[in-house]
């Protein structure tokens, strides 16, 4: 095994960063929705509190393995391990089950407006451009 000696640019450090931020912002939300309490429920409007407690077990799953492996991957990234790209591509195909779920499946853009598709929008953006980032830093040598 040979040392890679390809050194990152600060826009890789920035990139990995704020990749970092954003992924943890959505473990945030996952474990928000998983771990709320009857008093936070009650805050909630009754049509988007019926969308999270029916939503069923393979949209949660989804939503958990978009969020968990895309902070891990984030993790991966900043350690410049090639491995990060695979996990980019599961927490994309994460994103795309839940999407199809909370687009086709339930009354999400009548609930929560047209705010929804503009956060599913950037959500598959971010996840795209994470995948070509991690595949670009692989092929400088940056990731090994």
């Amino acid at each position: 095994m040979t040392q890679n000696s390809s050194k990152p640019t600060t826009s890789f450090w920035v990139i990995g960063v704020l990749a970092l931020i954003w992924n943890a912002l959505g473990v945030m939300a996952y474990l928000g929705q998983k771990l709320m309490t009857d008093e936070m429920k009650a805050m909630i409007p009754a049509d988007q509190l019926e969308i999270i407690e029916n939503t069923p077990a393979w949209a949660t799953a989804a939503f958990a393995i978009a969020v968990w492996f895309g902070f891990i991957a984030c993790i991966l990234l900043l350690m410049r391990k090639k491995l990060a790209k695979v996990l980019f591509m599961i927490s994309l195909a994460g994103v795309l089950v839940q999407l199809v779920y909370n687009f086709f499946m339930t009354n999400a853009i009548e609930v929560y407006g047209t705010a929804s598709l503009i956060q599913a929008l950037v959500t598959v953006s971010v996840g795209l451009f994470l995948i070509w980032h991690a595949k670009k830093c692989t092929e400088n040598g940056i990731l090994s």
